[in-house]
């Protein structure tokens, strides 16, 4: 009789991306910008975010198959913020 062996999943440290998200119609787009191509759409962002998961965890899986390093991530979000007014008054010059 054959000793079964016991096949061994090899589990990796959690990663985390940034995930963009936008309304789409119908529905919403995301993406992960450190992950290029890495993109899903859903009907709700929950949806988005669960499809989004799932293609980043096989994009990643393909580029470790391929002995390729995981993306680091460069993002950095902040806002921008303006005062709103005549173009004359921000210093715009018109042409």
């Amino acid at each position: 009789m054959k000793a079964r062996v016991k096949k061994r999943t090899v589990r990796h440290a959690p990663r985390h991306y940034t995930a963009i998200l936008e309304r789409d119609t119908p529905g919403y787009h995301a993406f992960c910008p450190a992950l290029p191509g890495c993109c899903a759409q859903g009907e709700t962002l929950d949806g988005a975010m669960q499809n989004l998961r799932r293609a980043a965890r096989s994009y990643c899986k393909k580029l470790r198959d391929e002995g390729k390093p995981l993306p680091e991530e460069k993002i950095i979000i902040t806002s921008v913020a303006y005062r709103s007014g005549s173009a004359r008054a921000q210093g715009a010059t018109s042409q």
